[in-house]
């Protein structure tokens, strides 16, 4: 069985960073693409980023440069670093196997002053 396990979310100011990171079990993260999707409140699902299996990176237009999606193999984890958050950043922050739309636990993100 697959779990996906998102932490690391917090309350920041606008302008702070955080650093959420996604544990998996039965699953390798190396020969998978990966994401990062969120849902802010009373929106729909939308995609940041992925880590493809190629190792090539994407993010959604609005995070490029504040953003930074990793994945480490020997851990099995993936990471994504915010910086320079903003209010409307606010979510709910989920990692998703892309092959099978398998999401865990997502943590909250508050971005507010």
């Amino acid at each position: 069985e697959v779990q996906l396990q998102a932490s690391g979310g917090g309350l920041v100011q606008p302008g702070g960073s955080l650093r959420l990171s996604c544990a998996g079990s039965g699953i390798d993260f190396s020969t998978n693409s990966m994401s990062w999707v969120r849902r802010a409140p009373g929106k729909n699902f939308e995609w940041v980023s992925t880590f493809h299996r190629s190792g090539s990176i994407s993010y959604l237009d609005s995070v490029k440069g504040r953003f930074t999606i990793s994945r480490d193999s020997a851990k099995n984890t993936l990471s994504l670093q915010t910086n320079n958050l903003w209010p409307e950043d606010t979510a709910v922050y989920y990692c998703r196997q892309d092959a099978t739309a398998l999401r865990g636990q997502g943590t909250l993100v508050t971005v507010s002053s």
